[in-house]
């Protein structure tokens, strides 16, 4: 299909074969003429710290041009295209919709479609199975670079299943082709595979920081560290002011499914808090296909909020300049104004299983295994 073509290639250094061969070298081996590459947020070798903007380049070995499309654009240009006759999109997705690989896969859809360039989807797994949905669906209005789709937060779909839908459902109009993944089940975590884990980002060492992070990473949207500068982000949660042993002792007493929390102690070394000595909790997963990460998620900040109401805040903004982001992460305003003003979080989430419900339904026609 790619060979006697123009290829550039969108992708990461997570995106290898089982041996551990590098996408771009997997081509170029196989015959492809590969012109140009692509890089997503955290950089083409997936090193670079998050919402750092990342530049253009040349790959030193293989002598082609490393386009950016995580600095001064999000799509590819009609200059970036001109030597192209097919893009192929290879990258190894979370499972969450603010993980911004989504998003590049989003505007790489729409560039094409707008200059009527074929895309190639080289489908991976999800990671942490295609069963589970959890979450809100995004409200129309906080669309963003962490939510460019009306999806819920875990939408348990692959990149090959999540560009048929975003392709059709946006109107996006691009000649897509996905090459599915053989062998590939929905109950698969990424561990059943036998695939290497190669982390996407640099906050994403293990399957165990996947597992956590539909949740977790609302921390994000708040003044807690979420643990990025530790040997455990997104795996731990805290601030000098908290309480450790009174944070777990509330959040153990909820009896959530899937999780216990431990009191820990630690000192981030980038990130919000970095040098300072923070108290919080280690989410510890003891049973992950009862495990509702989102769910955990939104019951840790309220605790957080119940527990030091004068020290907690939500960030007032995004990095887009624009809408707390929090309520870009969750996909709507609600959630926090509600765990602001002390509505119980039963009540502010009761409507998610109507969400989760209308998303499976909605899913049906794009999905590609059992």
């Amino acid at each position: 299909m790619l060979r006697g073509k123009r290829v550039g290639l969108v992708t990461h250094a997570a995106a290898v074969t089982p041996d551990l061969q590098a996408a771009p070298d997997a081509l170029v081996e196989s015959g492809v003429a590969l012109r140009a590459l692509f890089a997503p947020e955290h950089g083409l070798e997936s090193a670079e710290a998050d919402a750092d903007p990342i530049s253009h380049g040349v790959h030193l070995r293989l002598g082609v041009p490393v386009y950016s499309l995580y600095g001064e654009t999000h799509s590819p240009t009609p200059a970036m295209l001109a030597d192209l006759d097919v893009l192929a999109f290879d990258m190894q997705d979370v499972g969450a919709r603010f993980y911004t690989y989504i998003s590049t896969l989003f505007y790489v859809l729409r560039a094409a479609g707008q200059f009527g360039l074929p895309v190639v989807v080289l489908d991976r797994p999800n990671p942490i199975n295609g069963l589970a949905v959890e979450g809100p669906l995004l409200e129309p209005g906080f669309e963003s670079f962490v939510g460019v789709a009306l999806l819920p937060v875990r939408h348990g779909m692959t990149p090959g299943e999540l560009a048929r839908w975003l392709n059709a459902e946006n109107n996006l109009r691009a000649d897509l082709t996905v090459i599915p993944m053989q062998g590939w089940r929905r109950a698969m975590w990424f561990d059943d595979t036998g695939l290497p884990w190669v982390p996407p980002s640099p906050a994403m060492p293990h399957l165990a920081t996947a597992v956590v992070y539909p949740g977790m990473c609302l921390i994000e949207g708040t003044n807690l560290s979420e643990g990025r500068g530790t040997a455990l982000p997104f795996e731990v949660v805290g601030a000098p002011w908290l309480d450790a042993h009174g944070l777990a002792q509330t959040l153990n007493a909820l009896g959530l499914p899937g999780v216990r929390f431990r009191p820990t102690h630690f000192i981030p070394s980038a990130g919000k808090h970095a040098g300072q000595r923070c108290q919080g909790v280690q989410a510890h997963v003891l049973a992950r296909d009862a495990l509702q990460p989102v769910r955990m998620g939104v019951r840790l900040v309220a605790a957080c909020r119940v527990a030091r109401p004068d020290r907690f805040a939500f960030l007032a903004s995004s990095w887009e300049g624009r809408a707390p982001h929090f309520d870009l992460l969750i996909g709507n305003a609600t959630l926090r104004t509600g765990i602001e003003s002390g509505t119980p979080v039963a009540e502010l989430i009761a409507n998610w299983p109507s969400d989760e419900d209308d998303f499976r339904r909605w899913r049906e026609a794009y999905l590609l295994y059992e």
